[in-house]
């Protein structure tokens, strides 16, 4: 597909491809056309059933339309230019307007990724060097508006057209001095494809060959309600396992260990989809998991850390259950040689500093934990501007508290300033580098939470407690009402804070800074009803419209 030039693609069903690949962007202004994301299921009845996965593309006016409320000037502005090379592009010599001649009559569109066909001959690529084949399936809403477009089509210079006949069903071949493509109408809805093959096997697909729908676990995930408002898109993966194994099969380039593989038939099927609402772009996605194989259970945790750490922390990963964690992946080490020389490995380094992996590392955090980045304008992380506070509840705090010790002897081995400070009753220790300040600090914030502080004056500032917490941020409490309650923990970003670090560390370009500039920040939870589904949820928080 990468091989094929754009004009090339155009023909009869090229509105396909265009709209994979620019809709979104092209649709952030201007309103498109019809095709709602329930129009998925008729789609995926001419997909043959040998498809790996398949995404479905709405292109309903109402439901991109709402991406108008979101964005700066300066975005819309680069967005906008975007828009009209797009356009310009569409045709060697701009005779081709996706207003004018696509949007009246291109409905949804269905991508989906086909294996390479075995013994598959060279000029019908892109399968020749092993890589998948791609049918997409595109909705006419309009036939003679259609028709209009293949006419002035047939006008184009370099196009070239035959037809091809094949079980009764006409095949029209588009060639370029280098490529061909394959189109093929099935009623009110156009196929098109770089392989011959995976059109013919369309078509046998519309004659009663098994289809997509059929295959196992796929009507399970395109009936799976993700409940998302103004759905864009979705993606359907209904035998992970199988997918994977079948790209790495044909991808030289890429082998994974047979316990890897095995470990991967942990998830059975993958449903993702990404929408619009008044806060933002919502993506969520659903797992569904064989229960027998899966080793950790994501467990539900209390929040507390929200409120132990500052309101102006930049960002923020929190959840539970370390110890389970660690547990699982020691079970899952001893059916991968390579995982468990390295951790045999570890363990016998710790070891030698009278450290034990399992206990004294990981044992102790059985309780929520919460890694956090800070601003902070003194001591020796001033330069950097942020440092970092990790917190652990524990039930087991003796164990911690023995760790931590081990932890200051070994500091002191290497010469490094062990002292100790009081802030409000709370004794804090730090690892100080003479002239610099502290590197490190740990104390105890309440009698089951550990805190390490990488920079000072972290440790002092949450000690303290006189700051207001993070869940009293506005954007986090803007970000965090719209995602469930009942979860595993946050991946939490506040943008507006983080993009200053972004400047300084990695400039981007004032493309990127304007899109950056519209995103006030990102939150993602995870949930897991049971042990066969594990829930997933992205918020990415759009700043309105100016």
């Amino acid at each position: 597909m990468s091989k094929l030039k754009l004009q090339f693609l155009i023909p009869v069903i090229g509105a396909g491809i265009i709209l994979v690949g620019g809709i979104a962007t092209y649709l952030y202004l201007k309103s498109g056309p019809s095709g709602g994301i329930a129009d998925a299921t008729a789609s995926a009845k001419l997909v043959p059933d040998d498809a790996m996965m398949a995404t479905y593309i709405a292109t309903d006016s109402t439901v991109w339309s709402k991406l108008e409320q979101f964005g700066t000037p300066e975005a819309q502005k680069i967005i906008a230019s975007g828009l009209k090379s797009f356009n310009d592009n569409l045709s060697s010599d701009n005779s081709i307007s996706y207003e004018q001649d696509l949007k009246p009559w291109v409905g949804g569109v269905m991508v989906a990724v086909l294996p390479p066909q075995k013994n598959q001959p060279v000029q019908d690529s892109p399968s020749a060097s092993g890589e998948p084949n791609i049918l997409m399936v595109v909705g006419i809403k309009d036939k003679v508006q259609a028709l209009n477009f293949a006419n002035k089509l047939k006008q184009q210079k370099d196009v070239k057209s035959t037809e091809i006949d094949y079980k009764g069903q006409k095949i029209q071949e588009t060639k370029s001095t280098t490529n061909s493509t394959y189109s093929t109408i099935l009623n009110d809805r156009v196929l098109f494809s770089a392989s011959q093959n995976a059109v013919q096997q369309a078509i046998d697909t519309s004659k009663g060959e098994p289809s997509f729908l059929s295959k196992s676990g796929a009507s399970q995930v395109m009936g799976n309600n993700l409940n998302l408002e103004n759905t864009l898109a979705q993606i359907y993966v209904p035998d992970y396992p199988g997918m994977v194994k079948n790209l790495i099969a044909n991808n030289q380039q890429t082998r994974l260990p047979a316990q890897t593989l095995e470990q991967l038939k942990q998830v059975k099927s993958v449903v993702a989809g990404i929408g619009v609402d008044d806060s933002g772009l919502r993506m969520k996605a659903n797992a569904n998991l064989d229960s027998q194989l899966v080793k950790y259970h994501y467990e539900k945790t209390n929040g507390k850390v929200l409120s132990q750490l500052p309101q102006n922390t930049i960002a923020l990963i929190s959840g539970g259950g370390i110890n389970k964690w660690w547990t699982a992946f020691v079970e899952q080490a001893k059916d991968a040689p390579e995982l468990n020389v390295i951790l045999q490995q570890a363990r016998g380094q710790l070891k030698s500093v009278d450290l034990d992996l399992d206990q004294d590392i990981f044992g102790w955090m059985d309780g929520e934990f919460g890694i956090a980045a800070i601003p902070v304008e003194e001591g020796l992380l001033k330069q950097v501007g942020f440092g970092g506070a990790f917190l652990f509840h524990t039930s087991d705090r003796k164990t911690a508290e023995a760790t931590l010790s081990k932890l200051d002897n070994l500091a002191k081995a290497q010469s490094i300033q062990i002292a100790q400070k009081d802030i409000n009753g709370k004794i804090i220790t730090e690892w100080q580098i003479p002239g610099q300040g502290a590197l490190l600090a740990h104390s105890w914030l309440d009698n089951n939470t550990a805190l390490l502080a990488l920079g000072s004056p972290i440790a002092e500032i949450l000690s303290d407690k006189s700051f207001q917490p993070l869940n009293s941020n506005e954007t986090f409490q803007g970000i965090s009402a719209t995602l469930p309650k009942e979860n595993g923990g946050y991946l939490y970003i506040d943008m507006e804070k983080a993009i200053p670090f972004v400047n300084r560390f990695s400039p981007p370009t004032s493309e990127t800074t304007a899109i950056l500039n519209s995103i006030r920040g990102i939150g993602v939870t995870a949930t897991s009803p049971n042990k066969s589904l594990t829930q997933m949820e992205m918020l990415l928080a759009l700043k309105p419209k100016e």
